[in-house]
């Protein structure tokens, strides 16, 4: 008997959200956060949804991963790569962050840019080597006959840097940002009755200027 899926339900009952309990920027409120998913020994806390769209507004999502939060949320990517060339004709993005234990999630919108050459170095020289390799040997979203195609570049590759020494960054490969105009906090509750905090941009000159408003569930 397949499972009724209109009765999986949770009632949400671990915290409650009040204007009192966050920061004045979204950013430190998000940091805040993520560190106690962190310290909470979740899964992948870093993980979040990327939604784009292409230049007919024709949308996409996929599981990708934070690693740098500065003036905005950054991702890495092959920018030839379908989120990568999405960004590029339509630079609008959103973002979901899912903790199940907490019974949280954060949502934004923003701007997507590329993130300083230098910077996109310098994240790339910490990455393991077989990272580094993986990003010269695969041809991100593009179709391919079968996987020897990745195992015959995976071993080109390798064999052209070696096991030793500085592996490059390849040229197509890179950071984006995401720079946030609206940050949504959303804590669980029960009766389906959850709270939602929203930063909004009051001036969209400056980096530093939010207003915290309250959304219906």
């Amino acid at each position: 008997m397949p499972t009724d899926i209109a009765n999986l339900r949770e009632e949400y009952t671990r915290a409650t959200l009040t204007r009192e309990d966050i920061a004045d920027d979204p950013i430190a409120q998000f940091r805040t956060w993520l560190d106690a998913a962190i310290e909470a020994d979740l899964p992948e806390p870093n993980a979040m949804t990327l939604a784009t769209a292409d230049k007919q507004g024709r949308p996409a999502s996929r599981v990708v991963l934070l690693k740098e939060l500065d003036t905005g949320f950054v991702l890495y990517t092959n920018y030839q790569s379908q989120k990568g060339q999405a960004l590029q004709a339509n630079p609008h993005a959103a973002l979901t962050f899912w903790w199940e234990p907490m019974e949280r999630q954060v949502r934004v919108q923003g701007r997507a840019e590329r993130v300083s050459a230098e910077q996109s170095d310098a994240y790339f020289a910490k990455r393991p080597r077989s990272s580094q390799l993986g990003a010269w040997t695969s041809p991100q979203s593009r179709v391919i006959d079968d996987r020897d195609v990745l195992d015959d570049n995976w071993a080109q590759v390798k064999e052209r840097f070696g096991d030793e020494g500085e592996v490059p960054r390849p040229p197509h490969w890179g950071g984006i940002r995401i720079v946030p105009h609206t940050v949504e906090f959303w804590q669980g509750r029960p009766s389906r009755l959850h709270d939602r905090l929203r930063y909004c941009r009051a001036d969209a000159e400056s980096a530093a200027s939010w207003t915290v408003e309250r959304l219906a569930p």
